[in-house]
């Protein structure tokens, strides 16, 4: 096998994820800066470690600590992190030089594309709400959750209570109704 064949394979991957998957979907320039610089970061280093002395643990170790420190130094969502992950596993695998590495690749972009579409569990979502009224009772709050939203609420928590100034402030996870669907139930 060549040896330019994995490197060349991770920079088609972390292409096609950052610019064919990521971009698209959630629009953060930065991050795609972030994600590219990572991955060519990690593979140059993964190469170098392969084909060293140095033991591969003490260079995976480094890049775990430096990644902790770059994810906790800016908030990223959920979803941010696992194409961080994804664009060090890509690194990893084009850098180690495994046999398994291209249809590995293959696995993680192709994961990311899918678990992340947009028609996947589209109706379900999730939002912080500032309410203008304190609610103490759980069962009333997801009432009114449900009625302002015209979704049926999954799960609400509660993050804060202010009687002084009548406010309430939820995390609530739900499911937008499909009106489209209400409507052709009352057809049939």
């Amino acid at each position: 096998m060549s040896p330019f064949l994995l490197p060349a394979a991770d920079l088609v991957a972390i292409t096609l994820l950052t610019f064919g998957v990521y971009f698209p979907r959630h629009r953060r320039r930065d991050l795609v800066v972030a994600y590219l610089a990572v991955n060519v970061g990690v593979l140059a280093v993964a190469s170098v470690l392969a084909d060293s002395t140095v033991g591969a643990g003490l260079g995976l170790g480094l890049f775990g600590v430096l990644s902790i420190i770059r994810l906790r130094s800016t908030e990223l969502d959920q979803h941010e992190v696992a194409y961080y992950f994804s664009a060090l596993a890509l690194g990893l695998l084009g850098g180690l030089g495994s046999t398994s590495a291209l249809p590995l690749m293959a696995l993680v972009v192709a994961v990311l594309y899918l678990a992340g579409h947009p028609r996947l569990l589209r109706r379900h979502r999730q939002h912080a709400m500032v309410l203008d009224r304190a609610f103490t009772d759980e069962a009333a709050l997801t009432a009114h959750l449900e009625g302002v939203l015209g979704a049926r609420v999954h799960q609400v928590t509660v993050q804060r209570v202010d009687l002084v100034n009548d406010t309430t402030l939820v995390d609530v996870r739900y499911q937008a109704v499909d009106r489209l669907g209400e409507h052709r139930a009352a057809a049939v």
